[in-house]
């Protein structure tokens, strides 16, 4: 069992920077691929990065590619989204989440998950 829970978020605008952190529980997330995942009013949830469980992978969804950066500390069991150039769209509820034991998850069904952090950015 992992417990996750979710900081950084607020209002922003267009333009600025905000770094979330998600910090984690319980057994080690070590040997779990983790993510982010965000969801706005009225829409699908989105798979938004993600990073195996080395760190060495990742993965960024076409629209964040080039703003955010995913990280993580297996060490201190804490997962990191660096936001940078946030637009509207960016408003969300973003969620940390593991898959566990998956070296690479690449998608929005997570086995479990942290209980998020509201992004909001102006236009």
């Amino acid at each position: 069992q992992v417990s996750l829970v979710e900081s950084g978020g607020g209002l922003a605008p267009t333009g600025s920077s905000l770094r979330l952190s998600c910090v984690a529980s319980g057994r080690t997330f070590s040997s779990d691929s983790m993510g982010w995942f965000r969801q706005a009013p009225g829409k699908e949830r989105e798979a938004v990065a993600g990073i195996s469980r080395d760190g060495v992978h990742t993965y960024y969804a076409d629209s964040v590619k080039g703003r955010f950066t995913i990280s993580r500390d297996n060490a201190k069991q804490t997962v990191e989204l660096q936001m940078s150039r946030l637009e509207p769209g960016d408003t969300a509820v973003y969620y940390c989440g593991g898959k566990s034991s998956a070296y690479y998850y690449i998608g929005s069904d997570y086995d479990y998950w942290g209980p998020g952090t509201q992004v909001s950015v102006s236009s």
